[in-house]
């Protein structure tokens, strides 16, 4: 028969040792490895963050980009308008004074040969567009015999183009100034005066003006 004996003190001692550096072993391992896994984890969730933040930042970015470029396009846009008032209001002026020298010297108008040849075209177009035997005649006072002159020199080519004579009466009642024409009636008047010419071309040859003096409008799409 084998016999037990029991463990001395050195060789519990020695087992203690072991089984404690088993378990510290294995405590290390365990806590590297938590390390490990807490390390990876903390990466992954640093990384989400990181894109999260950058993806926040460019929105806020992009958003504040727009609004600057927003902002800067309102600010060029005003600019312009205000730039192009200030060149339409210029150039309105410009075509104002222009408009109102004439004016000015529409009384130089009536000296000269040229003027009795005008008296006479106006008549003339005034015959055309009535169409009448007689018609009626309002000018300045001093016009009377310019005007009686014209009108008879009128009513001769308009009796060779239209084949009928037609009577010019002066209305030695009215005084106006410039050269108006009535139909036989009284109930038509045609205003053919200078001043009536000089608005009529403020408003039918501005266009052409204004692209005299000014070029042609690039903007412009019809020139009809």
């Amino acid at each position: 028969m084998s016999s037990n004996h029991a463990l001395s003190d050195d060789q519990v001692a020695n087992e203690l040792k072991k089984m404690t550096a088993f378990i510290r072993q294995e405590a290390l391992e365990k806590s590297r490895e938590i390390q490990l896994k807490a390390d990876e984890e903390f990466a992954i969730e640093k990384s989400k963050l990181v894109r999260e933040s950058t993806a926040d930042i460019d929105a806020e970015y992009e958003k504040k980009f727009k609004q600057a470029s927003m902002s800067q396009q309102i600010t060029r846009s005003t600019q312009a308008n205000k730039t192009r008032l200030r060149v339409l209001s210029a150039r309105q002026e410009l075509l104002d004074e222009l408009f109102e020298k004439a004016r000015g010297k529409l009384g130089d108008a009536s000296k000269g040969k040229q003027y009795d040849d005008t008296l006479k075209d106006l008549i003339l177009e005034c015959m055309y567009m009535m169409g009448e035997k007689k018609i009626g005649l309002r000018c300045r006072k001093a016009d009377k015999g310019k005007v009686e002159s014209a009108s008879k020199k009128a009513g001769e080519e308009y009796k060779k183009n239209m084949g009928g004579e037609i009577e010019a009466v002066i209305d030695e009642k009215n005084w106006p100034g410039g050269v108006f024409v009535l139909s036989g009636s009284g109930k038509i008047e045609l205003n053919n005066t200078f001043e009536e010419r000089l608005r009529m071309l403020e408003t039918e040859a501005l266009p052409t003006m204004r692209a005299t003096l000014f070029g042609e409008n690039e903007n412009r799409h019809f020139r009809d």
